[in-house]
């Protein structure tokens, strides 16, 4: 003799209503996990904090890099103080935890880098510091790819070289001139006005830092006498210039030619690029080398060959008597590439008055 039940089940679950304090948590939950998704894989805002890629980009512009065109670089730190880069605000202390370390992974992107694309890396010169920070999580720079791997860059009289042929001048790229007068002075609202950072050396005499454009309005005015671009004697050793070797005689304006590295390219080492490959071989690519009289060693093996695992960039600031980059510190490797900056969608001026703090025309421009 079967058993039926006549009434209805009592087992259902109670639903209970979640408190205000909850939904607020939730919320924030996901708000907090969907902006850091987006600021890691797709899309992330920038501030320029220094004039290095004027009159590119100035002081005050805010822009949005792009993760998608080179590929979102996965984290390398992944425990990490959501929407704080390395170091926390009022505490000063860390903002990601070491514990946990993966390796160097990109996803698929729209395309590589290329050259004259105006690039986001972490700082290479950061794993000098003291207390060296993982590669995500060094400072972040910005400037112009002026070389992939494979080319030859060159510098003459300060005009770059790619490849044996002149290279692509920023339209808005800036450079040091001497500008002599008649002995009058010049109209502060004139220089003010075309943004110029000027600089008295002597009653008649002036430094103009500015673009090729503005070095031909200069020109044309009446207590003008000339307008010449400060560029550094060929063979005039600088120190501060890559690779730091005297026996090298390059500096800002004179450098070069070089190979940038390739992932797969081999280069021939010996004691004339030893200095120049150095660095990237072991402090980028995690091998040991030295030079042990005329035999370089490299994990202490005798050789005079090294292949590349990854690719390098020569990235510089248009504002080329400004800028310390890759003349100063060399190749930027491919795991230092953080996204292409894509347009600016605020331009704040700090020098401004209240009515003229924000640069309407350049609000939503392209970077080119």
């Amino acid at each position: 003799m079967s058993l039926t039940n006549k009434g209805k089940s009592k087992d259902k679950k109670v639903r209970t209503k979640k408190s205000a304090g909850r939904e607020w948590f939730d919320a924030i939950l996901f708000a907090v996990v969907a902006a850091t998704l987006i600021r890691g894989l797709f899309i992330e805002a920038y501030v320029i904090p220094t004039g290095s890629m004027e009159k590119t980009l100035l002081v005050g512009d805010y822009l949005f890099v792009s993760k998608v065109n080179y590929g979102a670089r996965m984290p390398i730190t992944p425990v990490s103080f959501p929407f704080a880069h390395h170091t926390m605000p009022i505490t000063g202390t860390k903002a990601y935890w070491e514990g946990i370390k993966w390796d160097y992974r990109r996803l698929p992107g729209l395309g590589e880098v290329k050259r004259n694309d105006v690039v986001v890396f972490n700082f290479p010169m950061d794993a000098d510091a003291p207390l060296s920070r993982p590669v995500d999580k060094r400072e972040n720079y910005i400037k112009r790819c002026l070389a992939i791997g494979g080319d030859t860059i060159q510098i003459k009289d300060a005009r770059v070289f790619l490849n044996n042929k002149p290279a692509e001048v920023p339209v808005f790229g800036e450079k040091y001139y001497y500008v002599k007068s008649d002995g009058t002075d010049f109209n502060p609202q004139a220089i003010e006005d075309l943004n110029i950072e000027a600089q008295r050396s002597s009653a008649d005499e002036y430094i103009f830092n500015m673009t090729a454009a503005d070095a031909e309005i200069i020109k044309g005015w009446a207590n003008v006498k000339s307008v010449n671009p400060y560029i550094r004697p060929l063979n005039e050793f600088d120190s501060q210039i890559f690779p730091h070797n005297p026996s090298i005689k390059w500096n800002a304006d004179n450098f070069g030619p070089l190979i940038v590295p390739k992932q797969g390219w081999t280069v021939k080492l010996d004691s004339s690029n030893y200095s120049v490959y150095e660095r990237a071989i072991s402090v980028y690519e995690g091998n040991t080398i030295e030079r042990v009289g005329n035999d370089i060693l490299i994990n202490g093996k005798k050789t005079n060959s090294y292949t590349f695992k990854m690719n390098y960039y020569w990235m510089m600031g248009d504002n080329r008597d400004n800028s310390l980059d890759s003349r100063y510190w060399g190749f930027v490797p491919d795991d230092h590439i953080v996204g292409k900056a894509l347009f600016v969608w605020m331009s704040w001026n700090t020098k401004g008055t209240f009515f003229d703090k924000v640069r309407w025309s350049r609000l939503l421009g392209g970077i080119n």
